[in-house]
């Protein structure tokens, strides 16, 4: 991107009335940030450009030579407890989050929650509320069965594809 493109970018943004853009490319990352000044018609648009530089590589040899003893000892004792902690919840249907924002287990601060643990709920049943940008988005189940764990705490922020609920389908 040359500059000619960069002030005709920054001529569009002042004109749109945007306040931030924010470009990143391969080679380079570009923020534009206007302040619309207290007089109408005119705009101050400041420019950050910025080039990743490359960082070179550290050697792994030495970090895989300190102690090659020391690392059998605790897979072997790792091995066994992975597959038992699996093996509950491998029966288990996990309800994870279709979007990013703030969980909350109920609709209003005074209403009751919508689901708890051992609660059975069926599939289409509402079982919490995700609140992204001011909207209050219900998730509803897709499976039946019964709330075996709760995994986020109310009024918590959550990702996308984070796991929220554990159902028993049986």
């Amino acid at each position: 991107m040359d500059i000619s493109e960069i002030q005709d970018l920054i001529k569009f943004i002042a004109k749109a009335g945007v306040t931030e853009v924010e470009i990143e490319k391969k080679d380079f990352k570009i923020t534009i940030k206007s302040e619309m000044p207290k007089k109408k018609g005119a705009a101050a648009a400041e420019a950050t450009i910025q080039v990743p530089v490359p960082v070179a590589a550290m050697p792994q040899a030495p970090i895989a030579a300190v102690a090659p003893a020391a690392a059998p000892a605790p897979a072997p004792a790792a091995a066994p407890e992975a597959p038992t902690a699996n093996t509950d919840e491998d029966n288990y249907i996990t309800v994870k989050s279709p979007m990013i924002g703030t969980f909350y287990r109920r609709s209003a601060p005074d209403k009751p929650t919508f689901v708890e643990v051992g609660s059975t709920v069926g599939n289409g049943d509402v079982l919490c509320v995700i609140e992204a940008m001011k909207l209050f988005n219900e998730i509803e189940s897709e499976v039946s069965g019964k709330i075996v764990k709760i995994l986020v705490d109310d009024n918590s922020p959550v990702e996308y594809d984070q796991p929220l609920f554990l159902v028993d389908p049986s």
